[in-house]
């Protein structure tokens, strides 16, 4: 992983980005309305992989660790799906999170409006 990414686990990014998958589907004309979406979600068809990835390539996602005492405990990330359950990090961004490997939680948002994804590039 680049300072500039995160591993995210399938599971966490299907549920984070699925509306905008689901209109993937749709207008690839995979899937004909949300209800045959959702269902090829639900069986994770091959498709939903590949329209999950390139979902991910044009959304930034913010990180957070509670308590968020100062700027760097909320950052912006370019997401990767990885394998697991665990959302990655590359070594040198956690400290600002304040991160230590013995099961810390931490918050993914998806930033929704055009003006927050740009304002999350910076």
């Amino acid at each position: 992983l680049s300072l500039h990414q995160c591993g995210l686990p399938r599971e966490i990014a299907i549920e984070l980005l699925q509306t905008f998958v689901i209109r993937g589907l749709i207008r690839q004309h995979v899937a004909s309305n949300i209800g045959i979406a959702k269902s090829k979600i639900r069986e994770k068809e091959p498709i939903v992989w590949e329209i999950l990835q390139e979902v991910m390539q044009g959304h930034p996602v913010l990180l957070n660790r509670a308590p968020t005492l100062h700027r760097l405990g909320i950052q912006a990330f370019q997401p990767i799906l990885v394998v697991g359950s665990a959302i990655c990090l590359h070594p040198l961004v956690c400290k600002g999170f304040n991160a230590d490997f013995d099961g810390d939680q931490m918050a993914v948002h998806v930033p929704l409006s055009l003006e927050a994804q740009a304002e999350a590039r910076l």
